[in-house]
């Protein structure tokens, strides 16, 4: 039977609520037991409540300051602590447990997932952003304090469960899946005009509505390739990016012997959710089944990066490092948003993106000083202010 402590940091959101669901199925099929110490939400009040009254953990925290008191009523007679704001959270993922979720999303996920590194827990980390903004510092933190980090975005869980971790050098090549998004066909003339609506109904997954859009300009799986040359040390002209419209391979890992290794499964988030949460055992949960004579087929292409400029976009910001890395993320995330609002073109994301990153070197923004997490989020908000920009002009030439 599994037993652990555990934190989770975003509980309200996609992947927080999709542990959760797990761990009750986990319980109820006398495989799992668990013993929450926090859960965090954003502004959601009367879901984060919720998961508490069916948790009771020993803290929870809301995001939204100006929620405290909507949590404090719901609680009330709970016997639950209450925080609130961002100070509370970094203090929440600072607690001794066996395994913390961080499923913050973007940049603001960084100083929890920081804080968590540095506990010794085992880190199950959704928050990409974590490790495009600051892998090497992040790695290294984990292993001073003994800990480990478990991938759980579906492209680097597949990689993880395949890779020889204690044995990189018979490693050659990785590779990371692509379902190619809603636009992977459409006309690049026809994509002009495409609305928020269009971008986030992927076709494969079940995703909120920023990471939808990113799916669709493919800097998702930019930001992915970063996170695997961290995670796994590889340079990324050993990763390789295929487009895989049916989302069943989830990624794969090609040896020196020629031998490929790939893991695959129904596109279903829950399952490099289970593996993070069970590792290094596995967790039964009803989980759908893989029927290959039902699917037929399945197909690869290469990635169009006329089609997708972001891509390439991400490899250049890797090969180039220091702060290059964060202002790719930064500007995607003001690009991505403003596209939501409906003040940026969707082929503009891009744009941005790439002006933002030959801005900032033109303008000698460099890492400050303090922890590796503090610096990177100062470049961070620096490179957003640039990109605001940069959308600001677009908007008005439009």
């Amino acid at each position: 039977m599994i037993s652990r402590t555990i934190s989770v940091l975003g509980s309200t959101g996609s992947v927080g609520t999709s542990t959760l669901d797990l761990m009750a199925a986990a319980e109820q099929n006398g495989s799992g037991q668990f013993q929450v110490e926090v859960l965090t939400g954003g502004s959601n009040v009367g879901l984060l409540a919720e998961q508490c009254r069916r948790w009771k953990p020993k803290l929870a925290v809301i995001a939204n300051e100006a929620k405290r008191a909507e949590l404090v009523d719901a609680l009330s007679g709970t016997g639950i602590e209450v925080g609130a704001g961002d100070a509370a959270i970094v203090e929440a993922a600072s607690r001794p447990v066996d395994w913390v979720m961080a499923s913050i999303v973007g940049a603001a996920g960084l100083r929890s997932a920081w804080a968590a590194a540095g506990t010794g827990n085992t880190l199950a980390l959704a928050n990409k952003e974590s490790l495009v903004c600051c892998g090497p510092a992040l790695l290294e933190r984990v292993r001073t304090a003994g800990g480990r980090i478990i991938p759980v975005d579906s492209e680097h869980s597949a990689i993880f469960q395949v890779f020889p971790l204690d044995a990189p050098e018979r490693v050659s090549k990785l590779v990371l899946t692509a379902s190619g998004g809603p636009f992977r066909q459409t006309p690049i003339e026809n994509m002009r005009a495409i609305t928020p609506e269009q971008a986030v109904a992927h076709p494969n997954w079940s995703m909120g509505a920023k990471i939808s859009v990113d799916s669709a300009s493919m800097a998702n799986k930019g930001l992915e390739l970063i996170e695997a040359a961290y995670l796994f040390d590889m340079p990324q002209s050993k990763i390789d990016v295929v487009v895989h419209p049916e989302s069943i391979i989830h990624s794969l890992v090609e040896y020196v012997d020629g031998s490929t290794l790939a893991q695959m499964g129904p596109p279903d988030m829950k399952t490099p959710i289970a593996n993070a949460l069970s590792w290094p055992d596995r967790m039964p949960w009803p989980a759908p089944k893989l029927d290959l004579a039902a699917l037929g087929q399945l197909t690869f292409e290469r990635p169009d990066v006329a089609r997708f400029p972001a891509l390439a976009l991400a490899r250049d910001a890797l090969e180039a490092g220091g702060i290059s890395p964060i202002v790719f993320n930064a500007a995607n995330e003001v690009a991505a948003f403003a596209f939501l609002d409906r003040r940026l073109a969707f082929l503009n994301i891009a744009a941005v993106i790439a002006e933002t990153l030959e801005k900032a070197t033109r303008d000698g923004l460099a890492m400050g000083t303090g922890s590796a997490a503090e610096a990177a989020l100062a470049v961070d908000r620096e490179a957003r202010l640039i990109a605001r920009g940069v959308v600001s002009a677009l908007d008005m030439a439009a």
